[in-house]
């Protein structure tokens, strides 16, 4: 058994400066922290793999492909492979856990 608790996570990340850490990396996905704060911009690319969006705190605007929808805290978005995403219109500090299948290159 892995346990993360999500103040560490966000204390880990912001020590590393980076907008994203990996915390898990297991042979059919990988599981990460994603940080964007308010007004910031989503500089992300299509990825290889199947991903899944779960916002843990924040508010912001999320199109995936044609698709725009709000999310906040509890929302829950998959995105398949390959297609275009991307957070905006954010007014509230982003947090989001990250699982990719499989595991991000």
């Amino acid at each position: 058994m892995k346990e993360f608790r999500l103040d560490e996570l966000e204390a880990e990340r912001a020590a590393n400066d980076g907008a994203y850490l990996q915390f898990l990396r297991e042979r059919n996905m990988s599981v990460g922290l994603y940080a964007l704060d308010a007004g910031s911009h989503d500089p992300q690319r299509p990825h290889g793999q199947d991903e899944v969006y779960f916002v843990a705190s924040g508010r912001a605007s999320m199109t995936v492909g044609l698709e725009t929808t709000e999310v906040a805290r509890g929302s829950v978005v998959y995105v398949p492979a390959g297609v275009a995403h991307k957070f905006h219109h954010i007014s509230e500090d982003l947090r989001v856990l990250v699982v990719f299948s499989p595991p991000e290159a």
